[in-house]
């Protein structure tokens, strides 16, 4: 390959990876410009308002925001022990025999539909949350985690579905964490005496960088899930740390009421509802980032001694 073969080679790679940040600038353009009006009327008290009435012209993302990042993080905290679980029985403990068909069943639940998901927490989840709830201790309904009406539809039931959805994603990428870390490290610490749970937590801390960013991806997959959650979480735009009550979600009620809107107030509102979930989206995949760059730093500068030790602790 000549010099200019090489020049010319070059340039449409860099072309192509700036088309990336092409496609990005262009979306946050087009955003803007689409929730112009709503942005130019509201300002920044579009975040801070819980009033959504379309009737009355009066738009607030607050209810929306509230119950995207409390779905998307009550599924995360379900999710984030299953699938760490799932990752290390496939990776160190599963037998040959059963470890490719429950790598094959995990990854179909990664490939299932959002709606098909949807359905079934209408007649199986909603359903078993409502008996639940039902059976709730009255002294326990006095905490507001825990007050509401016992409508099956609600916040639990949201964040159940997603904890189901996101735990494949995961749990797959974990796994494959836990496969990468060197099996040296294993041995030492078999060598030095420690036992199976102790070299596991061994490749748990060497692996925990790629670990943390499989749960923030996990993370990124409930911020944006429409379909599944809109069918269950009641779509009532309240702001309530209630597990029981209805509640409402940014790609909900997008997808509800785009096609209904018929003000041009409510559609540049209903778009920039979609640009804070843009904004959101970036500023979690950001803090995610910095989290891991410190964690990386963190296990670069480690001593290599440190690794046995806190297996062995």
């Amino acid at each position: 390959m000549t010099k200019h073969d090489e020049r010319a080679f070059r340039l449409l790679i860099g072309t192509v990876a700036a088309t990336v940040l092409v496609i990005v600038i262009g979306i946050a353009l087009t955003l803007v410009h689409e929730s112009w009006l709503s942005i130019r009327q509201f300002g920044l008290a579009f975040w801070t308002t819980r009033t959504w009435d379309p009737v009355a012209g009066q738009f607030g993302a607050l209810p929306f925001i509230w119950g995207t990042l409390y779905s998307s993080l009550l599924a995360l905290l379900l999710s984030t022990p299953v699938a760490i679980g799932i990752a290390i029985f496939l990776a160190e403990l599963s037998p040959r025999l059963l470890r490719q068909p429950l790598v094959f069943l995990t990854e179909l639940l990664a490939a299932i539909p959002s709606i098909v998901y949807g359905l079934w927490g209408i007649f199986v989840l909603v359903p078993v949350v409502r008996r639940l709830e039902v059976a709730t201790p009255d002294w326990l309904r006095h905490v507001p985690l825990f007050s509401g009406p016992p409508l099956g539809v609600g916040m639990l039931a949201a964040g159940l579905v997603l904890a189901v959805m996101v735990t494949p994603f995961s749990a797959a990428v974990a796994r494959e964490i836990l496969k990468a870390v060197p099996t040296s490290q294993r041995e030492a610490a078999y060598a030095l005496g420690a036992t199976r749970w102790e070299a596991i937590r061994l490749a748990l801390y060497y692996g925990r960088t790629g670990i943390i960013g499989a749960v923030m991806l996990g993370l990124g997959r409930a911020l944006g899930e429409t379909m599944a959650v809109t069918m269950v979480i009641g779509n009532n735009p309240q702001v309530s740390a209630s597990l029981f009550a209805p509640q409402y979600t940014m790609a909900a009620v997008i997808a509800n009421e785009l096609a209904e809107a018929a003000l041009d107030l409510h559609n540049h509102a209903l778009v920039e509802i979609g640009l804070v979930l843009f904004i959101l989206t970036i500023v979690v995949n950001a803090l995610s980032r910095l989290l891991l760059w410190r964690v990386s730093d963190k296990v670069v500068s480690a001593p290599l001694a440190a690794a046995p030790a806190a297996a062995a602790a």
